[in-house]
Formats: C-alpha cells, sequence, structure tokens
C-alpha cells in the first residue's frame, strides 16, 4: 500500500534494543553560556594573532637576521602573561594596574624595530586593554589612546604600514566587546543565582512561619482536647461523644490547614476565627468577652488579625491558667487595634507537669505579619497576672 512503511525485520529490532542496553549514555553537555562563549572566541582571536606573528617572524628570521627569534621568545610570553592579567582582572570588574598597561606598552612597540611588521598585531591586543582601561576610568584621553594605538605604527619603525594602522582599533574594539559581554553576563548570572536563593530563603521563611502559627495553633488545641476527652472518659462523663466529634473536627481542619501552607493558600475570615477562639476557649473553661467595631478590613490585615487570634489563645491555653479572656478589635484616629487581654498568666518557672518556658517563635512571627502592614506588636504583663497582647497597624494600607 503505497505511503506505509513496511515494519524492520526482527534481527533490526533484536540489535537496536542489544545497542541501547550495551552503548553507555553519552553525558548531557552543558548549555553554553555568553561568558564561555565569549571567552571561547576571545581565545580563539588570540591565538589567531599569536599564530601570525609567529609566521611573520619565521619568514623574517629566514631573511637572514639572527635576532627575530630571541626577542620574539622574550616579549611574547612576557606580553601574554601582563595582557592575561589585564583579562582577567576586567573580567572580574577590577582595572589594571598602570604598570601593567605600562608594561604592555614597552612590549608592543620596542620589538617593531627588530621583529618589524610581524609584531604589528599585538598592537590590536594592546588597542583592547587600554579600551578596557578607558571604560574602567570612564577618561577621554585614555580611549583617545586606545584608538591611536593604530596610527602610531605609522610613525614606529617597521610598524607594518596603513593596513594594521587601520585594523588595529577594530581589534581593540572586539576584544573589548567580548570582554564586556561576559563580564556582563557573569554578573547577571550572579545577580539571577543571589535572586533565586533570597527567593528559597523567603519561600522558607514563609514555609516555617506559617506551620507554626496556623498547625502549631491546631495542634495544640487538639492536644488540650484530647486531656479534656480522656478526663472524661475517665470520669464517665457523657460529654465524651461530644468532644470526640470536635475532635473529629478539628483533625479535618488541621488535614486542611496544611494543605494550605503547602499550597501557599491562606484565606481567613475574621468572623470564623472570632467564634472559633471564642468557642476553644469557653471549651476549656475561660469565659470570653469580644467587642468589635472596625469591619471591612482589607484581606491582608484580616490574614494577620487571624494569625494573632490564633497565636493569642495558643498562648492562653498553653501558658496560663486563665478564667477571663476579653478581645478587642477597634479603630481610632485611622489607627485599627486588636488586644487580647487574659488573666492566670503562670511564672516564668511554674507550670504543670513540672515544664519550664522556653522561647518560642510565636510572637516573632506575629511581629514581622505586623511589620509587612506598617504596624507594631505590644506584648506587656501587668499585675495580678495579666498579660496583654496588642497589635496596631494603619486603616488605609
Amino acid at each position: 500500500m503505497r505511503g506505509s512503511r513496511a515494519p524492520r525485520p526482527a534481527s533490526l529490532r533484536r540489535l537496536g534494543a542489544f545497542l541501547r542496553c550495551r552503548l553507555p549514555v553519552l553525558p548531557r553537555l552543558p548549555e553554553p553560556s555568553p561568558a564561555r562563549l565569549s571567552g571561547l572566541a576571545l581565545a580563539a582571536g588570540i591565538s589567531g594573532l599569536v599564530g601570525r606573528v609567529l609566521a611573520g617572524a619565521a619568514t623574517a628570521a629566514g631573511r637572514g637576521d639572527p635576532m627575530v627569534w630571541p626577542v620574539v621568545a622574550m616579549a611574547l610570553p612576557a606580553f601574554l602573561l601582563l595582557h592575561a592579567g589585564a583579562l582577567h582582572r576586567a573580567f572580574s570588574g577590577r582595572g589594571a594596574p598602570w604598570w601593567v598597561t605600562g608594561g604592555q606598552v614597552a612590549l608592543t612597540y620596542l620589538p617593531m624595530p627588530v621583529v618589524g611588521p610581524a609584531w604589528a598585531p599585538m598592537c590590536g591586543l594592546l588597542a583592547g586593554a587600554v579600551f578596557m582601561s578607558a571604560d574602567r576610568r570612564r577618561s577621554p584621553l585614555v580611549l583617545v589612546a586606545a584608538c591611536a594605538c593604530g596610527p602610531v605604527l605609522l610613525l614606529v619603525p617597521g610598524g607594518g604600514g596603513g593596513v594594521w594602522a587601520a585594523a588595529v582599533p577594530m581589534i581593540g574594539l572586539a576584544e573589548y566587546a567580548l570582554v564586556s559581554l561576559a563580564a556582563r553576563a557573569r554578573r547577571l548570572m550572579s545577580a539571577q543565582t543571589e535572586m533565586v536563593r533570597r527567593a528559597v530563603g523567603l519561600e522558607r521563611r514563609r514555609f516555617t512561619r506559617d506551620l507554626h502559627d496556623l498547625v502549631g495553633h491546631r495542634l495544640a488545641v487538639l492536644v488540650l482536647k484530647i486531656e479534656l476527652t480522656q478526663r472524661l472518659y475517665d470520669d464517665g462523663d457523657t460529654r465524651v461523644r461530644d468532644e470526640i466529634k470536635e475532635l473529629l473536627d478539628l483533625a479535618r481542619n488541621l488535614t486542611g490547614d496544611v494543605r494550605s501552607v503547602a499550597h501557599g493558600l491562606r484565606a481567613s475570615s475574621l468572623e470564623t476565627e472570632l467564634s472559633s477562639a471564642r468557642a476553644v476557649l469557653e471549651s476549656t473553661g475561660v469565659r470570653c468577652q469580644i467587642k468589635v467595631t472596625c469591619r471591612r478590613l482589607p484581606a491582608e490585615a484580616t490574614e494577620v488579625l487571624a494569625y494573632v487570634l490564633r497565636e493569642g489563645v495558643t498562648n492562653i491555653l498553653r501558658h496560663t491558667r486563665a478564667r477571663e479572656c476579653a478581645i478587642q478589635l477597634v479603630e481610632r484616629d485611622g489607627l485599627v487595634r486588636l488586644s487580647m487581654t487574659n488573666d492566670g498568666v503562670m511564672p516564668p518557672y511554674r507550670r504543670d507537669r513540672g515544664e519550664t518556658r522556653s522561647g518560642g517563635n510565636g510572637l516573632l512571627n506575629l511581629g514581622e505579619r505586623v511589620s509587612e502592614l506598617g504596624g507594631w506588636l505590644d506584648a506587656t504583663t501587668g499585675q495580678r497576672g495579666l498579660f496583654r497582647l496588642a497589635v496596631y497597624f494603619p486603616r488605609n494600607l
């Protein structure tokens, strides 16, 4: 049938499978970066100029000049060493010292009376070094000197004539362009790496903060509920079934909180958080009074206030023997204030089960969240075991 492809013989299929299994997998070559490509192009250009010098020196030596090769053998490695140092400093964003440029000038023009026109390509590398120095110092005079590296050949004995006088500035500009491209590519890659590192650090900090503020609150309430259920069960109280239902609801909410932290979904309702705070506190025997006179806050403010409520409730349950708690959300003079005041603060080293208080990250995390809104946090301990947690931020964010 026309257009159909004939199947391969079984022997060819077996041979192909054998080769795929036996042949080693070639390593994947890295993608060429602008800095690497510029370096390769620069190395190829310098190698070409050096080859041109050596070919011209061989021609001059064939004409019977015995001083050509000794001069080339001494001047060429010294020039290339100084030029490599200038290129390295330019690639690193630093300027070459004056003696490096001066040494290149001397090693460029002093050998010309002996070597002749064969040494003229070195003026192109000198022009590139002077162009890089002009860019570093932002000096018009140095720029003029770089452009003059070629026309000076017309005044030097054995300079090579007008061809190299015109070609030298072009070679210098090409070298300067390649080095500048490599240096800028390196700086961009460093900046990109720093941005990625900073973004990873911020995301790690966000995840840790949300995990502590959101999931930690649920876990604290869950532990207290389990302890209450155990006491009710030991006493034979009929409320055990209701407490178990609440435990299941808390576990389901905890699962949703973990999922929201993992995916960065942090939508909260202030009314829901206030009702949850009242329910949790009253279920543990704490009478809760709530006063709200400020509503319709921005979403980012609502999110922060929800975290403050969770952290405040967690602190009350874990670190106090509170019997009363007052929560107020009010606005005055364009400033929003959420305060939580409770009694029953325990001494730092006298807690249930012999535990000692250790510093946590809760208030630190809250301070960071509130500061993002342009506000501040205030936590004070008063007389008779009173503790007050308050946050302030402007109404118009």
